[in-house]
């Protein structure tokens, strides 16, 4: 089993979710969609289930670190200066530390929150990793989050067009090899066009009331609970 399971019972994750979801003013169905792309793109390449049961867990607190960033940065609704994108900056860190703190040694999992902003050509942060430098956990993530940052509402974007998610698809395609792993990206546009996420991208959209995000919901044990109806 993995230590993210060991040393965190269900209630502090939950805790941590929540509050990750208050300071950055995101919901319960941004959680519950990263975690379900993760699990997705992490079955379609392969991964077993208890690395899949891992990192789904760590999906959900990728952002742990924005706790301890300024609520004005985070929900500033204009551009931000490059000072303030230097704080930004800081939250894959801090959220690395914050698990290392609690007790969590689980590598995949450490890996993900550190460095899901890596970039394939070596220009993201915290650390400028390039290519195969980059954690496998963090290289796929980093086109869900990439994904996801495109199709959801944000302070400084209060409005989602009906065509984002085929505009987001178009970016990670065209920047395949540059920002993004591009095994990771192929593996996560054939789930789009083959029809597998489309009942995320349905169901838990921003405008949808959905259940909190529950750990115990474990691969395989069924869909989400969503407006208290299990969902097909």
């Amino acid at each position: 089993m993995h230590r993210l399971i060991c040393v965190m019972k269900p209630e502090i994750v939950h805790d941590l979710v929540r509050s990750i979801e208050a300071k950055d003013l995101s919901t319960a169905a941004h959680t519950w969609r990263v975690v379900l792309y993760t699990r997705a793109l992490a079955e379609a390449m392969g991964l077993g289930q208890d690395e899949i049961h891992a990192l789904t867990h760590a999906a959900a607190l990728h952002d742990v670190g924005k706790i301890d960033i300024p609520s004005k940065i985070l929900q500033k609704p204009g551009r931000l200066t490059d000072e303030e994108f230097e704080v930004i900056k800081l939250h894959p860190v801090a959220g690395h530390a914050r698990m290392v703190d609690m007790g969590v040694d689980d590598e995949a999992v450490l890996d993900l929150i550190r460095h899901h902003h890596e970039r394939w050509d070596g220009r993201g942060y915290p650390m400028g990793l390039k290519g195969e430098e980059i954690p496998v956990a963090a290289r796929f993530f980093s086109v869900i989050d990439a994904f996801d940052a495109m199709t959801s509402v944000r302070p400084y974007r209060p409005v989602i067009g009906e065509d984002a998610a085929e505009m987001a698809i178009a970016e990670l395609e065209a920047n395949k090899g540059t920002m993004y792993w591009p095994e990771a990206v192929d593996a996560f546009v054939d789930l789009y066009r083959t029809g597998k996420l489309d009942y995320v991208i349905e169901h838990f959209n921003d405008s949808k009331q959905v259940q909190p995000f529950s750990v115990e919901l474990k691969p395989g044990a069924g869909r989400p609970v969503i407006d208290g109806t299990i969902r097909d």
